[in-house]
């Protein structure tokens, strides 16, 4: 848990908010000690009493209100509502303290706070109203999570790293391979090849898997020329910048803003996540991440303001429809028939995967299919894990997680690389303390060490406090949230 806080203490959003869903949670023994206890203390710890309705606002902070959250969940919440109480109770006793001044200084140094790089008064206040949170609330838990963070570094100071455990970090990134390769890619090209109607069936079959989100939507640009008749950029375009994006929020309707600033024209489209219209073409006035944006959940079914590499654009979203693809298009016939490709080589590479886990593929099948596929062997020297000159780095990846004198296969997550591969030979490495990787992997080894202290201090601390739970509160908060 504490490692997990320490890694995450870097972004501004864990100074406001505990990291729920990325913590991996560790239930602090609450099945040693159950307590009836009071209706409205879901759990004690030492002497301390923590309320249901403190447990309650916990969790309504970090999770979306309009939806169930599961037992399971109220269970993860608990463990980190507790953990988070054992930080605080520590923090007291080592008297770790935030001066105004420091908390002052830690805010105006947030790159979301800042304009220019500078801090900006504008962006920190739309933050807290988008965010729904007071400047109290929000620099009281960004003191807290800073606290958090001087106790874990208090923790963890202080380590000696050995030297067989820097050579060991080193030596996984840079031990040599010697490997013997057969490219699949040459093999299915030949042995994979599909008729018409074997394309026509398998689309038939599968229609439902080709279906295209479109959305319909009014867009239009704002440029610095539109808005305040200049060809740059100022301190005037963002201030009526900040001004739509108020009306936005207020719910104003997006005509009425293109009047207001008199924007021009308003434009409408219905687009895929590529950016292409119905009929497949390219919509060469939306950008492609513009796209990718419009696509994002995160983007409301109303009015939004996108900034996009200091452009700036009002989109409304109208209308989300789904609709089937057509097989008489190009360049979607050209997916069905990958998808196809795809599917045969995910069979075969399965069978012989199947057949190395049972020890049933040698080195003597790996020559025998490439004499009777008339497939070359080439031998590769891999320097260390990061030498990608031949092979993409996820595939020297695999490369360097396979065991000596075994065959192996790897390939690329959309299957156009692939290979067959055999370890023949390792070298170890072993690393120069006068290096400049000296320093950097005796980093890596000391903030393993750290996160293995850190993991000895979770156990502590529990065996440090005494807490009970209250498991009919915890059903009761259990109900409620169901």
């Amino acid at each position: 848990m504490l490692s997990s806080l320490r890694k995450f203490s870097g972004s501004i959003y864990a100074k406001i908010l505990l990291a729920i869903i990325v913590i991996p949670f560790v239930f602090w023994g609450m099945g040693s000690s159950l307590t009836g206890g009071d209706k409205n203390i879901i759990a004690t710890i030492d002497n301390e009493k923590y309320s249901v309705q403190d447990f309650g606002n916990f969790i309504q902070k970090y999770t979306n209100q309009t939806q169930g959250i599961s037992s399971s969940q109220i269970e993860n919440f608990l463990s980190v509502f507790i953990q988070d109480k054992l930080l605080e109770l520590e923090i007291e006793e080592y008297e770790i303290k935030l001066s105004d001044s420091s908390l002052s200084e830690l805010i105006k140094n947030q790159n979301e706070f800042k304009r220019g790089n500078l801090f900006s008064r504008v962006e920190y206040e739309k933050f807290l109203l988008e965010n729904n949170v007071n400047t109290i609330s929000f620099e009281s838990n960004m003191a807290l999570q800073e606290k958090k963070s001087q106790l874990i570094n208090i923790i963890s100071g202080g380590i000696i790293t050995p030297d067989f455990l820097i050579n060991s970090s080193y030596n996984k990134t840079y031990h040599k391979r010697y490997v013997e390769l057969i490219n699949l890619n040459n093999f299915f090209e030949k042995e994979i090849i599909f008729t018409e109607d074997e394309i026509n069936k398998y689309y038939e079959n599968n229609k439902d898997n080709y279906k295209e989100i479109y959305k319909s939507i009014n867009l239009i640009q704002i440029t610095a020329k539109k808005l305040i008749g200049e060809d740059k950029v100022n301190d005037e375009f963002f201030k009526r910048i900040d001004e739509i994006d108020n009306l936005i929020i207020q719910g104003e309707d997006i005509k009425l803003i293109i009047e207001k600033f008199n924007l021009g024209l308003l434009n409408n489209f219905t687009i895929n996540r590529f950016g292409e219209n119905e009929n497949y073409q390219l919509i060469d006035s939306i950008p492609p991440e513009l796209s990718i944006k419009i696509f994002n959940d995160e983007i409301s079914e109303t009015l939004n303001l996108i900034e996009l590499k200091d452009n700036f654009y009002i989109i409304e979203i109208l209308e989300t429809k789904e609709l089937n693809q057509s097989i008489l298009n190009d360049k979607f016939k050209k997916n069905i028939i990958t998808d196809l490709k795809n599917s045969a080589k995910r069979k075969f590479l399965t069978e012989i995967i199947s057949k190395i886990n049972k020890n049933d593929y040698k080195k003597s099948d790996f020559n025998n299919f490439s004499k009777e596929k008339k497939l070359p062997i080439e031998k590769l020297a891999l320097s260390s894990s990061l030498d990608f000159k031949k092979l993409k780095k996820e595939l020297v990846r695999e490369i360097y997680s396979a065991p000596k004198k075994k065959v192996v296969v790897i390939h690329d997550i959309n299957l156009k690389e692939n290979y067959l591969v055999y370890v023949d030979k390792i070298e170890k490495a072993k690393i120069d303390k006068e290096s400049d990787a000296y320093e950097n992997h005796l980093s890596f080894s000391k903030n393993e060490l750290a996160n293995e202290l850190l993991s000895s201090y979770d156990t502590y601390i529990k065996k440090k406090y005494k807490i009970d739970v209250n498991y009919k509160a915890l059903e009761r908060v259990k109900n409620y949230f169901n």
